[in-house]
């Protein structure tokens, strides 16, 4: 049998094994080389940017981008020789299912960590998918309890939970209303009938009667919503003070606009949580319908100088502003400090360094992090409100930069 594998002559092999001995020599003497054959860090990002959480999940990249890039252009993780973070980006399609298959495959890649979700839903499911694999997952938004009460060791909130929000929301609006001669007595609570919303609007009912309010009724509706007539023909036969939605953001738009077009005007709309209240794009769309709306809920803090710097990246990239990006640039430097501290990508060091963490370098109204069985003990919301096509802060007075209006009318 003929061998028809060629054989090199010996000048031929020599020429070969000396243009590798050169190839290395070349690599060995370029740090450029050296720089770029670093390890990263592969961060999963995951956040819905299709199906109706999709502008939602937009601002949420762009704030985990925005602390990626700043990280990275400072010199990296410098525990880890200057390894750079890599985003991962993960779709949660709007849906639990598809974000716990978007984990499966964020695990394949081999991510040290997750940071997002957005919606409460989303959050529950995909942490549960990554404590399977002792995965660190850091929570953006998800406000449902749920998320840090189950006992997962993997997962971490750096905002409030809906606990946390309704007493501050309670406690702002008792004070907003015996400092106006106590005008509102009756309430109508309106929100989304999924986890975030239910939840939110069983805890305001159990409460506001506490404080003298009378819970006129509580209306649900479903996301996504089309129409909010029904929903406004009710709140004018029920004719309250007070109308306190707690909605996503295209519902809280149509219920915004359906209510002027009708001419409902109640002494305030006191929003808590909600998408729309807090988001500059529904205040530049539909600035009659938003002046005046107040809103609890997650922001930045507009007193540091890092706030208007991440802003100014935002618009930089044709962004409105909404509170997604400045709570998703937090959490992403939270884990950045974690990685640093940590100087490992061993994801059980990352948790242990969270568990730990002291984190205050991020841009929320909160102290340094203090993680107790997951939640930060030391984050709080503020109340917003709309004045002059601008939002506001006006609680606490500590982070305050304008005074509330309030009743609106007479």
């Amino acid at each position: 049998m003929t061998n028809k594998t060629p054989i090199l002559s010996g000048d031929a092999d020599r020429r070969t094994i000396l243009k590798g001995a050169l190839a290395g020599a070349a690599i060995i003497a370029s740090p450029a080389v050296l720089r770029a054959q670093t390890p990263t860090v592969k961060v999963g990002i995951l956040q819905p940017v299709t199906g109706a959480l999709a502008q939602d999940g937009g601002f949420g990249r762009l704030g985990a981008e925005i602390a990626l890039k700043e990280i990275n252009d400072a010199g990296g993780i410098k525990s880890l020789s200057g390894a750079k973070l890599e985003m991962v980006f993960a779709d949660a399609r709007s849906n639990p299912e598809a974000a716990t298959q978007e984990v499966e495959k964020l695990n394949g890649e081999g991510v040290a960590a997750i940071v997002g979700g957005f919606a409460s839903p989303i959050c529950l499911a995909a942490s549960q998918a990554a404590s399977r694999y002792d995965l660190p997952y850091i929570v953006d938004v998800g406000v449902s309890d749920q998320i840090v009460n189950r006992g997962l060791k993997n997962t971490f909130r750096l905002g409030p939970g809906f606990g946390t929000v309704t007493t501050a929301a309670v406690t702002n609006l008792v004070k907003l209303n015996e400092a106006a001669g106590k005008p509102a007595k009756t309430v109508v609570l309106v929100h989304e009938d999924g986890l975030f919303g239910s939840g939110l609007a069983k805890l305001m009912a159990t409460e506001l009667p506490k404080h003298g309010f009378e819970v006129l009724e509580t209306i649900a509706h479903p996301t996504p919503s089309r129409d909010m007539s029904n929903v406004a023909l009710r709140i004018r036969a029920l004719n309250p003070d007070l109308v306190i939605p707690s909605s996503y953001y295209g519902e809280f738009v149509l219920l915004a606009r359906t209510m002027q077009q009708q001419r409902i005007r109640p002494k305030g709309i006191y929003a808590v949580l909600n998408g729309a209240a807090s988001n500059f794009r529904f205040v530049k769309e539909f600035p009659d319908a938003a002046e005046n709306v107040m809103d609890c809920n997650h922001w930045h803090d507009p007193r540091k100088a890092k706030s208007a710097a991440v802003m100014k990246a935002a618009a930089d990239a044709g962004s409105v502003w909404a509170y997604n990006i400045p709570l998703n640039y937090s959490c992403v430097k939270l884990l950045a400090d974690a990685v640093e501290k940590a100087a490992s990508r061993d994801r059980a060091k990352i948790i242990e360094a969270l568990t730990n963490s002291t984190f205050e370098d991020h841009i929320m109204p909160y102290g340094p992090t203090k993680f107790v069985n997951g939640q930060n003990t030391g984050a709080g919301p503020v109340n917003t409100q709309v004045q002059g096509g601008d939002i506001k802060v006006i609680f606490p007075e500590s982070f305050a930069n304008a005074k509330p209006v309030f009743p609106v009318r007479a």
